[in-house]
């Protein structure tokens, strides 16, 4: 007897568990459950890449802010300052660097112009990078001090539209006010940098050869070392090449910088052991990413005499070269000795610029440059007051966009 009141005290607790399982299978069976869904979606594979997208540009209705590097070496003190000034304007950022060739002395002396100049000063526009690099011409370490100078600006530079990198050998044929009006109505989004896939003789005397540039170790300057064995051609990536002076957009050099889906960081490893990496590396990524190759505008935006074919150095420009530049409808020109006599041409009949002085636009009156902070027009910093140069500009920019095959010469 008590036996049989035990199995009944614990046979009814099971009849009830099977019959609540018995309810939860049949409900189960009759709907979707989470497992069920979660794995139908489990057959697409989610990457961290795809989450991440281009930065937006800021709207085409505002102004335009420039980014400039402008660097140099020993010797070109007097010459960087000089393009400075030149290309001077409150709503752009600068970065200006002497690379470590460059004698301790000078490089101080760049310090104490920016830290004298009473505009620089209230503006806080114009940066020296002080850790100087050492550059070799024709390395890889160009194109590091490059990527340096844009990481400086995109921490420390605010807003700006355009990155624009020079020598101190560059001098600009338009004013500020000209190139901030022409491109004030160009979409942001646009890369102005001259490229071909068409890489010819490059292939094997800049392509297959494998070079060390010492500058990326030693602290005094040298030629490169060559290394005897060649290499292929990359498969994972096609080469482009081009010139070494562009205007690339903000949303580029961050993604230079960031590489969210590692190819600028690829193709730089690759580049580390290139001949001339400065005419190739953003050539290559840009026409390798898909988010970038339709951005491009094969146009380095610069008046350049070369002989035909085409040395490792470009003439230097003189005054029997002044007519060329100016119908070139370039914004820039190079290369040009210091105190070159064309430059004065240049900034008494283009620029309007005094000597030693900024160059005049609605932001500034023309007056000289010992002028103090207070005598300088500030007020119309936001408003812009384009000259002749704006209308050579423009001819440019729109025969570059207007082209009928635009659309389809990116990349090719």
């Amino acid at each position: 007897m008590e036996l049989t009141i035990k199995k009944t005290k614990w046979m009814v607790p099971l009849a009830i568990a099977l019959l609540i399982s018995f309810f939860l299978i049949i409900f189960t069976l009759s709907t979707k459950t989470p497992f069920q869904k979660s794995s139908i979606k489990a057959k697409v594979p989610i990457f961290v890449e795809s989450k991440l997208h281009i930065p937006s540009t800021r709207p085409i209705s505002t102004i335009p802010k420039l980014a400039y590097l402008i660097s140099g070496s020993s010797g070109d003190g007097e010459s960087l300052k000089r393009t400075l000034k030149a290309l001077y304007h409150p709503l752009n950022q600068y970065v200006v660097h002497l690379d470590l060739e460059a004698p301790a002395d000078e490089r101080l002396e760049l310090v104490n112009f920016v830290k004298r100049e009473p505009l620089f000063v209230e503006v806080g526009n114009v940066r020296v990078v002080v850790r100087s690099n050492l550059v070799t011409y024709r390395g890889p370490t160009m194109v590091s001090n490059t990527l340096h100078a844009a990481a400086i600006l995109l921490k420390e530079g605010g807003e700006w539209d355009w990155f624009i990198n020079l020598s101190a050998s560059d001098y600009p044929l338009v004013t500020q006010d000209d190139l901030l009006h022409t491109f004030s109505t160009v979409p942001r989004e646009l890369n102005f940098i001259e490229h071909t896939s068409d890489i010819g003789w490059k292939e094997y005397h800049r392509a297959r050869p494998v070079i060390i540039d010492s500058g990326l170790y030693s602290l005094n300057k040298s030629d490169l070392f060559w290394i005897p064995q060649k290499r292929s051609m990359p498969t994972a990536f096609k080469l482009f090449t081009g010139s070494a002076w562009t205007m690339l957009s903000r949303p580029f050099m961050e993604y230079l910088l960031w590489g969210w889906d590692n190819l600028p960081r690829i193709v730089l490893m690759y580049y580390a052991n290139f001949l001339s990496t400065p005419e190739g590396y953003f050539h290559t990524v840009i026409c390798n990413a898909e988010e970038f190759l339709n951005t491009t505008v094969n146009h380095d935006l610069h008046f350049i005499s070369w002989d035909n074919p085409p040395k490792q150095h470009p003439h230097v420009l003189t005054l029997k070269d002044y007519k060329n530049m100016v119908d070139s409808n370039a914004s820039f020109a190079r290369k040009f000795r210091r105190n070159e006599p064309v430059l004065d041409k240049i900034d008494s009949e283009l620029l309007g610029r005094k000597v030693d002085g900024f160059v005049p636009g609605s932001w500034f009156d023309g007056g000289d440059s010992n002028a103090t902070i207070s005598q300088y027009i500030l007020r119309n910093i936001t408003s812009l007051r384009p000259g002749p140069g704006a209308q050579r500009m423009k001819s440019l920019i729109s025969s570059l966009l207007s082209d009928k095959d635009f659309s389809s010469k990116h990349c090719i």
